[in-house]
């Protein structure tokens, strides 16, 4: 299980709100709930939360303004709860910024597995599982550099925001050059097959990850797709 942490839980149905909280509580987690979008604004300012569960259905303001709004501030890890399981719901869900997302009805267990599995990613860089570097030492090229202790990105020397999931994209890219992983390989290796959203998951966040790291992101410089195989992260 994962270390406690401070979650808030936007959720506008009682009963899935109330059974949520009970099991994270269960595991540790300090839980603070709301009911509308406006309100998990002003509740994220006070509380601080290091992880947010958001229903993407809400009163006042909605879940995918919410998210949009958190990530203009935070880079805190969101999980996104919806009813409404289609494929460009979950494409624009997690364009946005979401790091994961489960769709309703699930199982309150796997939504607090989900939880304790990002915030595991937070705190920790992912372990190399193909023989790659897995020095914690910051890892340094041409315009970028990542230190997976801090886990913080420069480039050119500025400062990038990224995810915790877009983090830990490009730090498995990187600690294995020019290797070439496809779309199945990186869910299974950055995603530890927790994440169901399948492979179109990978693309919507390398397409993020270029429109932060790459100074022209239709020309990339690090993050090369290998057409009809994968991605690869060149030196």
């Amino acid at each position: 299980m994962s270390s406690a942490a401070r979650v808030l839980v936007v959720e506008d149905e009682p009963v899935v709100a109330e059974v949520v909280e009970r099991y994270l509580r269960r595991d540790g987690h300090q839980v603070r709930r709301v009911d509308r979008g406006d309100d998990a604004l002003a509740q994220f300012e006070e509380f601080d939360p290091e992880l947010v569960v958001l229903d993407l259905m809400l009163p006042g303001v909605d879940g995918l303004e919410v998210c949009r709004r958190i990530r203009q501030r935070s880079n805190v890890p969101v999980i996104m709860l919806t009813a409404r399981g289609e494929e460009v719901d979950k494409l624009l869900g997690l364009g946005i910024g979401a790091d994961d997302y489960v769709t309703k009805p699930f199982s309150p267990r796997e939504l607090a597995a989900r939880v304790a599995a990002v915030l595991r990613r937070v705190a920790n860089a992912p372990a190399s599982k193909d023989g790659g570097s897995s020095s914690k030492d910051p890892l340094r090229f041409e315009r970028l550099a990542i230190d997976p202790v801090e886990r913080a990105v420069l480039l050119q020397g500025e400062p990038v925001a990224l995810t915790a999931r877009e983090f830990d994209l490009l730090q498995y890219l990187a600690e294995h050059p020019r290797h070439v992983f496809t779309r199945e390989q990186l869910l299974d290796a950055v995603w530890d097959r927790e994440f169901n959203g399948g492979e179109s998951t990978v693309t919507v966040h390398m397409r993020r990850l270029r429109s932060k790291v790459e100074t022209d992101p239709s020309r990339p410089r690090h993050l090369k797709t290998v057409w009809g195989v994968g991605y690869k992260f060149e030196p």
